[in-house]
């Protein structure tokens, strides 16, 4: 589409130099000064090809497209020239630079008075039938325009603004319906598992392996539904409620596993601070993926955690034993190990899946 309008400037920039040289039609264009006209000569055709020409440019330099054909137009008006159709880019470059000048708006706004009241006072000078309210109504018009092209600007940034701020709400309210989807769903099994689980803990008949992993069971559960209501809670957030997921730390993550009879080692280096925001929530979600992956595929389920706090960042090291011997230096390529490189890349920091010899090590450097 830009490129389409910037074509289109170009074909409007050609006609008006083109139509400066067709009889009947080269003298129907813009003029101030009323002196004899003198006859064109290559000076009048550089002037008549920048008025015309410097329309071209408006798309891109809108501030430069107005200084070259106003400079122009003012030299041509001076020299006497010939009344001819390429002065009408000046009327262009004007509506056209209040409309898509971004920068330095008011200098360029400042810098043009400046040069039309030089121009209109020289003028005075040179056409003594000129009159000061000629100058005068002539510099309102062209003010005029200037503000019409302030005026579309502001036009199109509140369309633009309209639109973005539908967009936003479209996506608000998208979310709201995921997170009602999800809390009808899967927090009524969930909650029904949890309840089930503490059912089956009070049959007089359970033995305690039985009721050891029916606890893990509802301590999982209740755990999960803390998670997905931070979830769900950061889901429907807003910008001015602005929500974070609750975070959980390693050491209660470790724990977890441990009631579930797994063996996980927990060692932790440096001077340990608070996990918090993004940072936190991906050392958190690293640890806990790569202990859910040991229970799945190590031997006995067994797992080393390692946290290292230094200056700039955190560094996580998960190994387990593989129950397959792999080569060495494969790279592990689960879904969830995709979801963390991609969480902890998101964050500017790195992540490796790898096996080496019989472990398989998960290394995250996070900063925070």
């Amino acid at each position: 589409m830009q490129l389409l309008r910037s074509r289109w400037d170009v074909v409007v920039a050609g006609a008006l130099v083109f139509l400066s040289f067709v009889p009947g039609v080269a003298q129907q264009g813009l003029e101030l000064a009323g002196l004899p006209d003198r006859p064109l000569d290559p000076g009048g055709l550089c002037l008549i090809a920048a008025q015309g020409g410097s329309v071209a440019l408006l798309r891109r330099w809108p501030g430069l497209a107005l200084a070259v054909c106003f400079s122009a137009f003012a030299g041509y008006q001076l020299l006497g020239y010939p009344t001819t159709v390429a002065a009408l880019g000046l009327l262009i470059c004007l509506v056209g630079a209040g409309a898509l000048a971004s920068r330095h708006r008011g200098v360029i706004a400042g810098a043009v008075l400046a040069g039309y009241v030089v121009f209109a006072v020289v003028l005075l000078q040179v056409d003594r039938g000129l009159a000061v309210t000629d100058a005068v109504v002539f510099g309102l018009m062209l003010a005029a325009l200037w503000l019409w092209g302030s005026w579309l600007r502001t036009q199109r940034a509140s369309r633009r603004e309209r639109a973005l701020q539908a967009e936003t709400d479209a996506i608000a309210a998208e979310r709201s319906r995921i997170a009602r989807e999800l809390h009808d769903v899967v927090t009524h099994h969930v909650t029904a598992m949890v309840i089930q689980a503490e059912a089956g803990r009070l049959r007089p008949d359970l033995d305690e392996e039985t009721s050891r992993v029916l606890s893990s069971i509802a301590e999982g559960g209740r755990a999960t539904l803390v998670d997905l209501r931070s979830l769900l809670g950061a889901l429907e957030a807003t910008a001015d409620d602005s929500r974070e997921p609750a975070l959980q730390t390693v050491a209660e993550i470790v724990a977890r596993a441990r009631s579930t009879g797994q063996t996980v080692r927990l060692e932790e280096r440096g001077e340990p601070r608070v996990l918090h925001g993004a940072a936190g929530l991906a050392v958190v979600r690293v640890v806990q993926e790569s202990i859910t992956n040991a229970r799945k595929h190590a031997r006995d389920g067994v797992a080393d955690v390692l946290v290292e706090y230094v200056s700039d960042a955190i560094l996580v090291e998960v190994t387990s034993p593989s129950r397959h011997r792999v080569a060495p230096g494969a790279t592990g390529g689960g879904r969830g190990i995709i979801g963390m490189r991609e969480r902890v890349e998101s964050l500017g920091g790195e992540m490796r899946a790898v096996t080496e010899g019989d472990l398989f090590a998960v290394r995250a450097r996070i900063p925070g």
